[in-house]
C-alpha cells in the first residue's frame, strides 16, 4: 500500500494570521487564504439577506390570503431572494471560499497561480454584489433571478437593467476564478502528485472551473443582448422586432443548468474528503468517481433544455434533452453508491461535519431522484412550475449545496482558524439543518402535485396546512444557520487551539500547521500516496 502524503521539511511558525489585521493588509492581501476570508465575509452577508427574504416568503404564504404583501411586492421578494442567493451565495460559496484556501494546500503550492487576479476577482465580486443588491433593493426587480423574456425586456418596470449589469459584473469574477483554479492545478502541483493522486475535493473544483471558463462568457453574452433589447429596443428576442423568444431560454439554460453544477460539484468534493475520514475508508472506486466527476461536467453542457418542455420547442428537441437529463443521472448515482460503500464496514464518527455529509446523502438523493421525474417528459408537463420543481431544486442546491458547505466549513475550521469549535453545538446545528431542511421542503413536493403553482402568494385553503409545516421548518432551519454563526465567532477567541490535524485526516493540507503558514509549506512537500490511505 503506498505511504499517505508526506511533506520533506518542517513548517515555518509565523502563520498566515499574523501578518496584521489593518484593514490595509487585508484589502490588499494576495494570500490566497486571505482572500478566502474576504470571500466569506462577503457571502455569508449576502447569504443572510437572501435568508431573511425567503423568512419573509414563508411568513407570506402561513395564511391563505395574500395579506403581509401585495402581489407586486411578493414578486420583488422572491426575486430578491433568488438573485441574491443564486448569483451571489451558491455560485461562489464552496469554489471561493474553501476551494480558494484549501487548492493551493492539496496540491502543495505557495500560493495561487495569479495571486493578484484572485484579489481581483473578489473586488470584481463585490462591485457586482453590491451594485445589484443596491438595485434590488432600490428599484425592485419582479422578474425572478431568470429574468425572462419578454417581461424583463418589455413590460417590467422594475430594475431589471441594473441588477443585470451587476450580475455580468460578477460573471467576470467566476472566469478568473476558474482561470486560476485550472492553471493552478495543471503547473504548481508537488513531486509526487500525480493526476490520480489529487483529492477528489481538487478534482471537483477543477471541473467547476472549466465550467466556469465555458459557461459564464454565454451568460455575459445574453445579459448584454437582454441589455441592448430593453435600453435600445433592438429586436433580439422580441418576435414583433423578428426577434425570437425562445433563444433567451436556449442561452440562459445553456449557462444555468451547467450553474447547477457549479454549485453542486464542489459539494461532492467536500463530501467525498469528510466521509472517507470519518469512515476511516479509501474512497471506493476512486478512479470511477474521478470519471463521474468529468462526466457530469460534459453532460452538463447537454441537457438545458428540459428546462423548457413546456415552451413549444421541438418535440424531437424534447425527447433528446429527457434521454440525456436520464444519461446525466447516472454520474451522480455512481457517486452516491461509491460514497455509500466508501461507509461501509467503516469505524464511523459521528462528528458534526460527519453529520452534514451523512444529512447531505439523504437530500441529495431525494433531490436527486425528483429530478428524473422532472427529465420525464410526460410528468413535467404536469408539475412544470410549481411547487414540486422548488423542491427539488432547494433540495439539491439547498440541501446539497449548502449542507455540504456547512460541513466542508466544520470540517476545515482548525485548519483555517487555528481553533475548535464546540462538537455538542455543532452537532445540534447539524441536526437542526436536517430536520428543518425536509420540514420545509418535503411539503413542497406534495404541494405541487397536487397543483400549487410556485410564485403565488395567495392560494387556496386547502393548501394551508402543508405551507404552515413548511414555514414551521424555515423557523427551525434558520436555527440550523445561526447557531455556527455564534459558536464559530466564538471559537475564534475562546476556542481551544487546534493541532495540525485534529482529525487524523490523510490529505496534504493537514500536514502543515494550523493554521497554516503564510506560503503553507517551509519547503516543497513531496507526495508518496494518495490522499485516502486509511487502512493498513
Amino acid at each position: 500500500m503506498a505511504e499517505s502524503p508526506t511533506v520533506a521539511g518542517e513548517a515555518c511558525t509565523d502563520d498566515y494570521l499574523s501578518g496584521g489585521w489593518s484593514i490595509r493588509s487585508w484589502l490588499l492581501t494576495v494570500d490566497h487564504k486571505r482572500i478566502a476570508w474576504l470571500y466569506a465575509v462577503s457571502i455569508t452577508v449576502f447569504f443572510f439577506f437572501g435568508s431573511a427574504a425567503a423568512l419573509l416568503i414563508r411568513l407570506e404564504l402561513i395564511t391563505p390570503a395574500g395579506d403581509l404583501f401585495s402581489a407586486e411586492e411578493y414578486n420583488r421578494l422572491f426575486s430578491l431572494h433568488g438573485i441574491v442567493m443564486v448569483w451571489f451565495f451558491l455560485i461562489p460559496s464552496i469554489p471561493a471560499t474553501l476551494g480558494n484556501f484549501l487548492i493551493p494546500l492539496m496540491v502543495g503550492a505557495r500560493d495561487m497561480a495569479f495571486p493578484k487576479l484572485n484579489l481581483l476577482s473578489w473586488y470584481i465580486y463585490s462591485l457586482g454584489g453590491l451594485f445589484t443588491l443596491a438595485a434590488v433593493i432600490a428599484g425592485g426587480v419582479d422578474t425572478g433571478w431568470t429574468f425572462y423574456t419578454p417581461y424583463s425586456t418589455l413590460f417590467s418596470n422594475s430594475a431589471v437593467l441594473a441588477a443585470a449589469v451587476g450580475i455580468f459584473i460578477v460573471g467576470f469574477s467566476s472566469i478568473l476564478t476558474g482561470l486560476n483554479f485550472v492553471v493552478t492545478v495543471h503547473t504548481m502541483r508537488a513531486p509526487g502528485l500525480t493526476w490520480m493522486r489529487l483529492p477528489l475535493f481538487v478534482w471537483a473544483n477543477y471541473a467547476t472551473a472549466l465550467i466556469m471558463i465555458l459557461a459564464t462568457p454565454v451568460l455575459a453574452t445574453l445579459l448584454l443582448l437582454v441589455g441592448l433589447e430593453r435600453g435600445l429596443g433592438i429586436g433580439i428576442f422580441d418576435p414583433a422586432l423578428g426577434g425570437d423568444p425562445l433563444l433567451f431560454q436556449h442561452l440562459f439554460w445553456f449557462y444555468s443548468h451547467p450553474a447547477v453544477y457549479i454549485m453542486i460539484l464542489p459539494a461532492m468534493g467536500v463530501i467525498s474528503e469528510i466521509i472517507s475520514c470519518f469512515s476511516r475508508n479509501p474512497v471506493f472506486g476512486y478512479t470511477g468517481m474521478v470519471i463521474s466527476i468529468m462526466a457530469i461536467t460534459l453532460f452538463g453542457f447537454v441537457v438545458w433544455g428540459h428546462h423548457m418542455f413546456v415552451s413549444g420547442q421541438s418535440m424531437y428537441a424534447g425527447i433528446l434533452f429527457s434521454f440525456f437529463s436520464f444519461l446525466v443521472a447516472v454520474p451522480s448515482a455512481i457517486k452516491t453508491l461509491n460514497w455509500t460503500a466508501t461507509l461501509f464496514r467503516g469505524r464511523i464518527s459521528f462528528t458534526a461535519p460527519m453529520i452534514y455529509a451523512l444529512s447531505f446523502l439523504e437530500l441529495f438523493t431525494v433531490g436527486g431522484l425528483t429530478g428524473i421525474f422532472l427529465a420525464a417528459l410526460a410528468l413535467d408537463v404536469h408539475v412544470h412550475d410549481s411547487y414540486f420543481v422548488t423542491a427539488h431544486f432547494h433540495y439539491i442546491m439547498v440541501g446539497g449545496a449548502v449542507t455540504a458547505y456547512m460541513g466542508g466549513l466544520h470540517f476545515w475550521w482548525p485548519k483555517l482558524t487555528g481553533r475548535m469549535f464546540s462538537r455538542a453545538w455543532a452537532s445540534t446545528a447539524a441536526v437542526a439543518l436536517l430536520i428543518g431542511l425536509n420540514l420545509t421542503f418535503y411539503p413542497q413536493f406534495l404541494l405541487g402535485y397536487a397543483g400549487m403553482p410556485r410564485r403565488y402568494h395567495s392560494y387556496p385553503d386547502d393548501f394551508a396546512i402543508l405551507h404552515v409545516l413548511s414555514s414551521l421548518g424555515a423557523g427551525v432551519l434558520a436555527i440550523g444557520y445561526l447557531l455556527p454563526l455564534i459558536y464559530l465567532s466564538w471559537s475564534l477567541r475562546r476556542g481551544e487551539p487546534a493541532p495540525p490535524n485534529p482529525w487524523d485526516a490523510r490529505g496534504l493540507e493537514w500536514q502543515t500547521m494550523s493554521p497554516p503558514p503564510v506560503h503553507n509549506f517551509k519547503e516543497t512537500p513531496v507526495v508518496t500516496g494518495g490522499p485516502y490511505e486509511y487502512r493498513e
